[in-house]
């Protein structure tokens, strides 16, 4: 057992205890769980804050502390090992993370940055650690962001930007291929800029007006929230309005906006967790007489779509215009041609939304599409067995990885000569500067629209 002599301080007394203020204390334990559970920022951080009652400005300032520092983090890191001699123990690097962001990244002062990082260190690692702290930040604070990425990034375009923008090289060469060189910068910049709040008014159920905020300009739904928390908006914490992204809203604008001949009751969302695009469309569906049937395959997602449309406070909104079923997309639990209408917004590699899923750039490997386009094309030719002649399917990805948006609608189109693809219409097939991978299809860019880059195609089975 350890003397306890040695944990005292000079003259006998205990060692000073390090405080650390709750914002980093809070950013710290999100980035260890990222790390060691892979935990999700968008789900673990707000739970933290209310736990720890931070509200306003302590709350605003946590949240863009760790987005940022997730966001960054292989730039972070590059800076962080040019100023060491050996690699630091991982929550130290948390720590120095952290604080890199603070220095690098945001309007805190040096001392500040330097000060608050040392307290933490000491208090997870203790003085030690905390001494080697204190050393590797006062060396990140001697230059600029831009200095530093001038001295570290490689000078071939990719590697160069993978620095720059703290983004895997496999992912600038993915993203470079999809939307060209050029727009490339922009795009990377993008991924990096905290998304704004955009709520849906679910219509039949809320009004526009009735959210505040700004209308967004794409979606006849949606508005950008100015301030505050959503939850505290009475048509979201009634059920009758949503957090969604404007991207989201248009794909199931897309998919009820498609010209229909014939019956047009009762619609399908193949792959509907968590729930977001099955509650817009539910709401779509009531107003028109139809019904919309929502599918999920994985049983814990299912019952969040359950909840978004049947839960108490929703369920009188709601009530009798959805059923939500746990099925495989690819083996569902339906007689073929069933319905007129039928979504699939596939699993996908997400990477059209990594300014709203930081850490997802750190968890996706190339390899992963090797398993996810069969799976595409899997469910989207299930789908097209399951509408009635006549009838639409909508592809959706929230994704612009050429193989699983242009690779999968021509890999389908070319198995299957009773289907013909035809133009996106209505809101979606209207918004400027959206041309996809294939004509008629739609292809959404943080960028250029302040949405997730959102692919559609529209599929009409004969």
């Amino acid at each position: 057992m350890a003397d306890p002599r040695k944990r005292r301080g000079p003259g006998g007394r205990p060692p000073r205890r390090a405080r650390v203020d709750p914002a980093r204390e809070i950013a710290f334990e999100v980035l260890t769980r990222v790390r060691t559970e892979d935990a999700y920022v968008n789900l673990l951080l707000p739970v933290l804050l209310r736990r720890a009652g931070l509200t306003g400005r302590d709350a605003a300032f946590t949240t863009a502390l760790v987005s940022g520092t997730v966001r960054g983090q292989l730039t972070y890191d590059a800076v962080i090992d040019a100023c060491v001699d050996r690699s630091p123990h991982p929550k130290v690097r948390d720590a120095l993370r952290l604080g890199a962001h603070q220095l690098l990244g945001m309007r805190v002062a040096t001392h500040a940055a330097v000060s608050t990082t040392v307290d933490l260190v000491r208090s997870q690692a203790g003085p030690g650690a905390a001494g080697f702290a204190n050393a590797v930040m006062r060396r990140i604070g001697e230059a600029d962001l831009s200095t530093w990425v001038r001295r570290l990034a490689p000078e071939d375009p990719a590697g160069f930007r993978s620095i720059a923008f703290s983004h895997p090289r496999w992912v600038v060469d993915t993203l470079t291929e999809a939307v060209g060189a050029d727009e490339v910068d922009a795009l990377l910049e993008a991924d990096n800029a905290p998304p704004k709040v955009t709520l849906v008014a679910r219509p039949g159920r809320a009004t526009v007006d009735e959210l505040g905020g700004t209308p967004t300009g794409l979606s006849p739904y949606a508005v950008v929230l100015d301030a505050g928390d959503p939850g505290a908006v009475p048509a979201v914490a009634e059920g009758r309005a949503g957090v969604q992204d404007e991207g989201s809203q248009l794909v199931a604008l897309a998919a009820a906006d498609a010209p229909l001949s014939g019956a047009d009751r009762l619609w399908l969302d193949l792959c509907a967790g968590p729930g977001g695009k099955s509650a817009l469309l539910a709401a779509l569906a009531a107003e028109r007489g139809a019904v919309l049937v929502a599918n999920e395959a994985q049983p814990h997602r299912a019952t969040l779509v359950r909840r978004s449309l049947t839960d108490p406070v929703a369920e009188r909104w709601f009530g009798g215009t959805a059923g939500v079923v746990a099925g495989d997309g690819r083996r569902p639990p339906f007689r073929e041609g069933t319905f007129d209408r039928v979504l699939v917004d596939a699993p996908c590699s997400g990477l059209g939304a990594l300014r709203r899923r930081p850490e997802a750039r750190w968890r996706r490997r190339p390899e992963d599409l090797d398993g996810l386009v069969p799976l595409q094309r899997d469910l989207l030719m299930s789908a097209l067995r399951l509408v009635r002649p006549g009838g639409v399917v909508l592809y959706a990805t929230c994704s612009p990885v050429l193989a699983e948006t242009r690779g999968v609608v021509e890999a389908v189109l070319g198995a299957h000569p009773e289907v013909r693809l035809e133009p996106v219409t209505g809101v979606a097939g209207a918004v400027a500067d959206a041309d996809g991978p294939v004509p008629g299809t739609v292809q959404l860019w943080p960028h250029r629209h302040g949405t997730d880059a959102m692919f559609m195609a529209l599929l009409r089975r004969d």
